[in-house]
């Protein structure tokens, strides 16, 4: 079946957000170092989004490495901050080129200078496009942002009451639309710590799949699911 056929274009989620999970597991399934794992993840990310671009789906934000993450052997991380570095330059023009503004959330300031200026020039370059809007949550965690957005909340002496409005306000993500579809790829039922205040009302489908072979059908299905459930928002 085509997966095309099964989903209707005036109920796409507005706003996916990914848990890409499974590139190591992927890795050792298939007798591979845990970085080519990485690698052949990455380029499903970039398929990904030119699927969700194809759809016109506006917001995606993928969550590429936890604060949580630091703790995985030296070498993988090393591994993983220089490919992303390059990774990152080697597909600037296509994220250009596609009208996509690239933002990156999570403690950016914390991250190596070579791939700080990288993230920056990125952002800067990008800023205008208007085709998508992708996130990409480096060096993030749910409950860091809710801290760092009430620390910015607090510098603000004109503020006598804090509500939720102003707690998205100043969120890594303000001004977005919250997801209201979550896709974790690698069989595991829990959030991570991921985009904690925003998910509150997304519907969650998990893919037993490892992101590696997260094929198109099994995308289009995910967002397929989304469409069929009922969103009574507490009604």
């Amino acid at each position: 079946m085509n997966p095309r056929l099964i989903l209707d274009k005036n109920k796409l989620p507005k706003h996916i957000a990914f848990i890409v999970d499974g590139n190591r597991r992927w890795a050792e399934q298939n007798k591979l170092s845990s970085n080519q794992g990485h690698k052949q993840g990455a380029e499903v990310v970039i398929r990904v989004i030119e699927d969700c671009l194809q759809l016109g789906i506006p917001v995606l934000t993928f969550y590429i490495f936890s604060t949580e993450n630091w703790k995985r052997k030296k070498t993988e991380v090393n591994f993983l901050m220089t490919f992303g570095l390059n990774f990152l330059k080697r597909k600037m023009d296509y994220f250009h080129s596609k009208g996509i503004k690239v933002r990156f959330i999570g403690r950016i300031h914390e991250l190596d200078g070579n791939l700080k200026k990288a993230i920056d020039y990125a952002e800067e370059t990008t800023k205008n496009n208007t085709k998508m809007v992708l996130n990409l949550a480096v060096n993030y965690g749910g409950r860091k942002e809710i801290v760092d957005a009430v620390n910015k909340i607090l510098e603000k002496k004109d503020i006598k009451e804090v509500d939720e409005e102003i707690i998205s306000k100043n969120l890594y993500t303000a001004g977005l639309p919250d997801p209201d579809l979550l896709i974790r790829t690698g069989g595991d039922s829990r959030i991570s710590n991921y985009l904690l205040w925003q998910i509150a009302y997304a519907e969650i489908v998990i893919i037993p799949e490892f992101w590696p072979d997260l094929s198109k059908e099994k995308l289009y299905e995910a967002i397929a699911e989304y469409q069929i459930r009922q969103r009574r928002w507490g009604k």
